[in-house]
């Protein structure tokens, strides 16, 4: 039994260590069954929760050795799942958050051998058994993120030869055998094999955007928030870019539109040790004007206990996303905060965002990710909440929590 350091509204009902690879990223339910990118273990974890109180691990799908596979994607009994070389094995925290600079993907070996780079599709009409069917390979060193919720178009971010950093590249599904890249778009000064030159010193880098009625909402951590126009695939047209780094700590980390209420939620995630970097934040934005995004709130900081005090990575990293199928809310809104756990907001007043619920795990008994300077402190890092309010949290060391929310 999980005895949690503190909840309100959120029930513990079950967790499981993935068959001791508890290193959990991102995290999609799909029939029954969960599937859990890593960054340690190197491939996907396949979890049946038909009974969430006794979640069973029933398959470990490998990937490459010396690629992360942390983000997924899941929809029309499809799986998508990145594939990218793992920059923080030669690189510290420091270094790989600190800023942008033309990677030479020499660096790290012979692309399709020593590394993989990309996106892989598999077929799970078998949900405990996904079967590889297709593989889209990308000129770079891979793909951090994708946004797909079926039909023709994935969306991606991207590092590609002579680029800077992740752009966005948008993905043609029409075969799942063979995706292909059919546009792509990035930040005027990320192409510097085209001679562009970054005004910038800080990490532009696209951590992923979603996509709601051919609006494109992209994160660029340390470049602020983009929305485009993405009717014309092949040539998507920037409406606005807002950037509030500095004097705010960038890591914009994924923004969530809520289009019924002309309403933005967007996360900037905690990347280092709190005593290493200022407090990071969740905005709310109205956007009832889309070429002028106007921010009009913070979520509340956790205060439940002195996490300041306690340490390690203290601020948000995730948004449920309100996937068509899951869970879809414009007024409660879930998130992890990393050493805080899982935080539940209500924004139906969006002037003044309230803390309606959390759940706090205990710390883990084993230690999956390298710390490379991340204190030995749980760390949340990703959630999908199903359309029963059931909550799937994953944790980068101690596998996967579920939950069940009971506010109102």
């Amino acid at each position: 039994m999980i005895v949690p350091e503190g909840f309100r509204n959120i029930r513990f009902v079950g967790h499981t260590d993935q068959g001791g690879r508890g290193d959990g990223v991102q995290v999609m339910v799909h029939r029954g069954h969960a599937y859990v990118g890593t960054h340690v273990s190197r491939g996907i974890m396949v979890t049946d929760v038909r009974d969430p109180r006794s979640p069973k691990p029933v398959n470990f799908v490998p990937t490459h050795p010396n690629s992360v596979c942390m983000h997924l994607q899941v929809a029309e009994d499809l799986l998508l799942n990145i594939q990218e070389a793992d920059q923080k094995a030669l690189l510290t925290a420091e270094e790989y958050y600190g800023g942008s600079n033309q990677v030479d993907s020499r660096r790290f070996g012979r692309r399709g051998q020593d590394y993989a780079a990309g996106m892989t599709v598999y077929d799970v009409k078998d949900p405990a058994n996904p079967r590889r069917i297709g593989f889209m390979e990308v000129e770079g060193l891979g793909i951090h993120r994708i946004w797909w919720v079926g039909g023709r178009y994935a969306y991606a971010s991207a590092l590609l030869d002579g680029f800077t950093d992740h752009i966005l590249i948008v993905i043609d599904m029409a075969d799942p055998t063979q995706p292909r890249e059919v546009g792509r778009w990035w930040i005027p000064g990320m192409f510097a094999a085209a001679g562009e030159t970054p005004t910038w010193t800080e990490r532009y880098a696209l951590h992923h955007a979603i996509v709601v009625d051919d609006f494109a909402y992209g994160s660029w951590r340390d470049g602020g928030l983009t929305i485009l126009d993405v009717k014309d695939k092949s040539a998507p047209k920037l409406i606005a870019h807002r950037n509030w780094c500095p004097p705010f700590g960038g890591g914009t980390h994924n923004a969530v539109p809520l289009h019924d209420r002309n309403l933005l939620v967007v996360a900037d995630e905690a990347t280092l040790n709190i005593d290493q970097q200022q407090m990071k934040h969740t905005w709310v934005f109205d956007i009832r004007e889309k070429s002028n995004p106007v921010s009009i709130a913070t979520m509340p900081t956790p205060s439940d206990q002195d996490y300041v005090k306690l340490g390690g990575q203290f601020g948000p990293h995730n948004l449920h996303e309100n996937r068509p199928g899951s869970w879809q809310s414009s007024s409660i809104i879930f998130a992890t905060w990393q050493s805080a756990g899982v935080r539940a907001f209500d924004i139906t007043n969006p002037f003044r965002p309230e803390e309606i619920g959390f759940f706090v795990p205990p710390q883990p008994k084993k230690w999956m990710e390298p710390m490379r300077g991340r204190a030995k402190i749980r760390h949340t890092a990703d959630l999908f909440v199903a359309a029963d309010g059931l909550i799937y949290a994953t944790d980068y060391d101690a596998g996967l929590y579920i939950m069940q929310w009971e506010g109102a």
